[in-house]
């Protein structure tokens, strides 16, 4: 675990915060945790929802960049948006309680655009992965 406060790497704020812990940061695979709350705002009857899964995946593109763009290379955190989400499967939904672990694997990076391949998992079992875009400013 990278021991740094994620809220100074991540442009959002409360309560659109979607990440608890920053696990691994390098030029290829980032993975991040967050544990689920009952009065987190993507919750809904006890689990996560679908729109709070995407999130979760682009504040781990998110968090990547902050650490980049503020640990490394000692600049800003920058703003980023969701350029296109690609071959979204959710396999299940996790409870309140329970912790996620979100991993991206950086396929393509040009300029300010980011093309990662994501996996979401509750209790080492995958229950969501995609492919998604987003675009640094």
């Amino acid at each position: 675990m990278i021991d740094i406060d994620i809220k100074t790497i991540l442009p959002q704020k409360e309560p659109f915060v979607m990440i608890s812990s920053l696990l691994h940061c390098d030029k290829i695979l980032t993975i991040t945790e967050f544990e689920i709350r009952e009065n987190h705002i993507f919750v809904l009857d006890g689990v996560l929802t679908e729109p709070g899964i995407i999130e979760n995946i682009a504040q781990t593109c998110a968090a990547r960049m902050g650490y980049v763009n503020s640990v490394i290379n000692k600049g800003n955190v920058k703003l980023g948006f969701i350029g296109s989400v690609k071959n979204l499967v959710i396999k299940g939904l996790p409870h309140t309680g329970s912790r996620i672990t979100t991993s991206i694997e950086v396929k393509n990076e040009v300029f300010n655009m980011l093309l990662v391949k994501a996996v979401v998992k509750s209790n080492n079992i995958e229950i969501a992965n995609c492919e998604m875009k987003i675009s640094e400013q």
